[in-house]
C-alpha cells in the first residue's frame, strides 16, 4: 500500500479521538433495535430512520415484527423510504435469525467469519450492514467500509483498495484486536466526515490538516 501523506491508521484514531472523544454508538436501546436501525439507515440520512423507529417501537422486537404483515410494517417504516423493500429486507433477516431462537448469545458464539457470510446471503444485507451487525450488535472486530472511510483515507493520501474486502483488510490487519477501538473509530470517521471531511471540506481546524496531503491551500 502506498501511502502519500503522514501517519497511520491507529495514528487517525487517535487524532479523531482526541478531537470528538467517545461517540457511544450505534445509537439504540438494545442490539436489535441496532440492526433495525441498520437496515433502515440504506439509503436514507439518519433523521428519517428516527422517525421511523419511533413508529416502530411498540413493536421493537422480533415476535412482535414476525407478526406484522409485510404491508403493516412498510407503513410503520415509511419514513425512512424505500419502505416496501426495507420491509421485505427486514422480514428476510428475521428469518434468519429465528433459526437462532432469536437470541442473540446463539449468534455471538460464532466466529465472524461464518457470521459474515450467514448475513450476506440475507436478501438486501450486504457488505456495511453486515459489518455493522457484526461490530455493533454482536460485539466483533470490524472495520467498516463506508463513503465517510473511502473519502477520508484518499484525501489523507492513502492508496487503498478498491474493493470492499481488501480495502477492510488493509485497515484491519493495523488496528488491534479491540472492538471498542473498532466501535469508535467508525463513529469518529462519521462524525469527522459530517463536521469537516464533507463532500466541499472544511479545512479550519480540522485535527488532520497536518497530515492531509490534499488539504485545502
Amino acid at each position: 500500500m502506498s501511502v502519500l501523506g503522514k501517519g497511520s491508521f491507529i495514528h487517525i484514531y487517535h487524532l479523531l479521538y482526541e478531537k470528538y472523544g467517545p461517540q457511544h454508538w450505534w445509537p439504540a436501546d438494545d442490539a436489535f433495535e441496532m440492526i433495525m436501525g441498520a437496515i433502515l439507515t440504506q439509503n436514507t440520512n439518519w433523521k428519517n430512520v428516527e422517525k421511523a423507529l419511533v413508529n416502530l417501537k411498540p413493536f421493537m422486537d422480533p415476535y412482535r415484527i414476525e407478526k406484522l404483515s409485510l404491508n403493516e410494517l412498510a407503513e410503520l417504516i415509511r419514513p425512512s423510504g424505500y419502505y416496501n423493500i426495507k420491509a421485505e429486507r427486514i422480514k428476510n433477516f428475521l428469518k434468519w435469525f429465528k433459526r437462532y431462537d432469536y437470541n442473540f448469545t446463539n449468534l455471538k458464539e460464532k466466529n465472524r467469519q461464518d457470521l459474515r457470510k450467514e448475513l450476506l446471503n440475507i436478501k438486501g444485507i450486504g457488505k456495511e450492514t453486515a459489518d455493522v451487525i457484526i461490530l455493533y450488535a454482536l460485539n466483533k472486530e470490524a472495520f467498516i467500509v463506508d463513503a465517510y472511510a473511502h473519502r477520508l483515507f484518499y484525501r489523507l493520501g492513502f492508496d487503498m483498495p478498491h474493493s470492499y474486502d481488501d480495502f477492510q483488510e488493509v485497515v484491519e490487519r493495523e488496528l488491534p484486536k479491540d472492538v471498542q477501538l473498532f466501535n469508535e473509530f467508525h463513529a469518529l470517521i462519521v462524525e469527522h466526515g459530517k463536521v469537516h471531511c464533507k463532500a466541499q471540506p472544511i479545512c479550519e481546524e480540522c485535527p488532520l490538516l497536518p497530515i492531509c496531503s490534499r488539504r485545502l491551500k
